[in-house]
């Protein structure tokens, strides 16, 4: 795999957005990250020297979607507009009135589209469909954890209007659902239908780590310290605020951070 040749065809496909919205731009440095993160979990999880390679290339290609939703849409939100990771798989893999698949921009072989697609289309998914082969788990689940360590990341480096579109004041004041703490005490990410709040969805950011697949990807995120970060957040909301106090020190607990 020539990486050169991979990340410029990304600078390439992202010069056609306009870098100066902070939403292409946070998933420029987004994707970037990601991209490392694969790599980094893949290697110590013991993959093969070539589906390291693979990890690191669906780390780049995962939010590909994301630019066209931007531009389409000017939203992160799916529910509100369309699939990213669906959308994604169809740029990359589809091709357009007769043009080549975006793919081969990046690699040359086909021989990995599949597993590739089947990745990135299924990234952002609650659960994974049943019946992957333990090399598609692998390569999926190496992204997810990838993908999920580093939203808890923008969480604590990027402006809450630019992430969830709601002010720092709006996010404060928000309530919190009630299905959404008994989720957390699951130790289960949060179903989109159970997000009704802003601090739902944040909440729901930050069970991305009760599911976390990889001890590397755990060591990852205690030593980042953004989870920490984000349950140590200040709520106006009295009833927020105690039910938060109280999930940051069960969350404390069970994860040792």
């Amino acid at each position: 795999m020539d990486k050169t040749r991979a990340l410029a065809a990304f600078e390439d496909y992202v010069s056609a957005y306009d870098r100066s919205n902070p939403r292409i731009a946070l998933k420029v440095y987004h994707t970037l990250r990601v991209m490392g993160l694969c790599e980094r979990i893949a290697t110590a999880e013991g993959l093969s020297p070539h589906d390291v390679e693979l990890a690191w290339l669906v780390g780049l290609l995962h939010d590909i979607g994301r630019f066209e939703q931007v531009r389409r849409y000017d939203t992160f939100n799916d529910a509100k507009s369309v699939s990213h990771a669906a959308l994604g798989a169809e740029l990359l893999f589809d091709g357009d009135a007769g043009c080549e698949p975006l793919i081969r921009r990046f690699v040359d072989t086909d021989a990995d589209d599949e597993l590739m697609r089947l990745a990135i289309a299924h990234h952002s998914d609650f659960r994974l469909p049943d019946g992957l082969t333990p090399r598609e788990r692998a390569i999926s689940d190496v992204l997810r954890d990838a993908d999920k360590i580093d939203i808890v990341k923008v969480n604590c480096i990027c402006p809450i209007e630019d992430i969830y579109g709601v002010s720092e004041a709006q996010m404060r004041a928000s309530e919190l659902s009630p299905a959404c703490v008994d989720t957390f005490y699951r130790h289960s990410c949060l179903p989109r239908g159970v997000r009704r709040h802003p601090a739902d969805i944040m909440l729901g950011h930050i069970c991305f780590a009760w599911e976390l697949v990889y001890d590397e990807s755990v060591r990852v995120l205690k030593e980042q310290g953004h989870l920490d970060q984000m349950l140590s957040r200040s709520w106006d909301v009295p009833e927020t605020q105690a039910a938060f106090d109280l999930m940051a020190e069960h969350m404390r607990e069970g994860l040792g951070i």
